[in-house]
């Protein structure tokens, strides 16, 4: 049983959670907790510098990006941006086909 929502520009977590409840068949309950448990997990995980990958969906991953130089767009001065983690999704081969 596919779900099919209305075309809308975002879905909220709760959207997310009733439309889980709904494909799975369990309860709108049951549902928010296995998307809080997938959340903290995947967070954990990132934060070890570990990446998590489901095969068909994406990988999720940490990226370390250097220290450079930049502007500030007000004044043009030069500024030094620190260097930092950032998250990234890398989407799968058949999500990839199957939203384009």
């Amino acid at each position: 049983m596919l779900v099919k929502l209305k075309f809308q520009k975002d879905m909220n977590k709760q959207e997310l959670v009733s439309a889980i409840a709904e494909e799975a068949g369990i309860t709108k309950a049951d549902a928010e907790k296995a998307l809080n448990g997938f959340v903290k997990v995947t967070k954990e995980t990132l934060a070890k510098k570990e990446s998590i990958q489901l095969i068909g969906f994406g990988t999720f991953s940490i990226s370390e990006r250097s220290a450079r130089t930049g502007r500030n767009p007000q004044t043009g001065k030069e500024i030094q941006i620190a260097a930092k983690n950032v998250a990234k999704f890398k989407v799968g081969k058949a999500l990839d086909e199957s939203i384009n």
